[in-house]
């Protein structure tokens, strides 16, 4: 799902052939069109409805506005299709680049359309399913939702950067605008400890709003910035939070900018690590080649000392702006 994607169309009366070539390929393509919002628009499957329509479903990718790189990664998109008198396909609409919206007659509306989810208090005994794990699911060593109601209790594992047990619950970021935000309440008796709120692409590359302890200070709160493994720290100097019980934490996605808070009552907002680069988490930013999974915002907790130190996160919202 690269920059020059397309699907194309050969057509052959046996499987084994011989082919004949479309003379207008590619059928759908953006690689002529830079300055539509769907882009890197190929691989596409065919589906016909039962009132004989036909549409093309189609993987493509919605680049960051100036910036060029796709923090969304691959998504899919459906376009309206039709077939000539003399059995080629080709957009109804004509042309072969992708459309931003279509007019669809849903007939068959059994199925509810289910709502973007905002927040989640976390009473229930099992994780909605928007969330992913990394790699593998969680099982009771990494989390819990009944050791304390209300809460989902995230167990220390590994570090972000690990390959192997991170305790990361995360939620695909589906929208250029949005503000996530959680409660978290974590005693961390050393700098091996660490939890809080994070924006992901992969172990590369993430932004994190984390607690952890820093000695002659206690409990301390900082940004760790990890651009193609290079570590950074934003607000060069952790916070002392030394007392507080709990810490509210939010992060503020704007396109390519990305501004974390932290809060000790969810009202006033303390700005933490200044305007952060969220370009970093795109497929294209990626120095290694695995890609297109697009950004996440989540929970996670470490605990490098191997005690499995736990953080306690009472709720967490992710709501889509303009």
């Amino acid at each position: 799902t690269e920059i020059k994607h397309a699907v194309t169309m050969a057509r052959s009366r046996k499987i084994l052939g011989p082919y004949e070539i479309d003379p207008e390929n590619p059928v759908l393509t953006s690689y002529d069109a830079p300055l539509i919002q769907l882009q890197r628009a190929g691989h596409g499957d065919l589906v016909d409805t039962p009132e004989g329509e036909t549409y093309m479903v189609h993987l493509c990718g919605r680049p960051l506005p100036r910036r060029g790189v796709c923090i969304l990664g691959r998504e899919t998109c459906i376009q309206k299709m039709a077939w000539t008198d003399d059995g080629w396909l080709r957009m109804q609409a004509g042309g072969h680049n992708p459309l931003d919206s279509i007019p669809i007659v849903v007939s068959h509306n059994d199925d509810k359309v289910q709502e973007c989810f905002q927040r989640d208090d976390f009473e229930n005994e099992k994780l909605g399913e928007q969330y992913q794990f990394l790699r593998i699911p969680l099982g009771e060593e990494s989390f819990s939702l009944t050791e304390r109601k209300g809460f989902l209790r995230l167990k220390g594992w590994e570090s972000l950067s690990s390959f192997f047990h991170q305790s990361l619950i995360a939620r695909r970021q589906q929208a250029f605008c949005y503000t996530a935000e959680t409660c978290v309440e974590f005693e961390p008796e050393n700098f091996k400890m660490m939890a809080g709120l994070v924006c992901y692409y992969n172990t590369q590359n993430y932004h994190y709003l984390r607690i952890t302890h820093e000695e002659g200070k206690g409990k301390v709160i900082g940004v760790i910035t990890c651009d193609n493994y290079e570590l950074g720290y934003p607000a060069h100097e952790e916070h002392c939070i030394e007392g507080w019980s709990r810490c509210y934490l939010k992060a503020e996605m704007y396109y390519d900018r990305l501004s974390f808070f932290f809060s000790d009552d969810g009202n006033t907002w303390i700005n933490i690590g200044g305007i952060l680069d969220s370009a970093i988490l795109s497929d294209e930013h990626c120095s290694v080649g695995w890609g297109f999974t697009g950004a996440f915002v989540g929970l996670c907790c470490q605990d490098l000392s191997g005690t499995h130190k736990h953080a306690d996160f009472d709720y967490f919202s992710y709501i889509e702006r303009k």
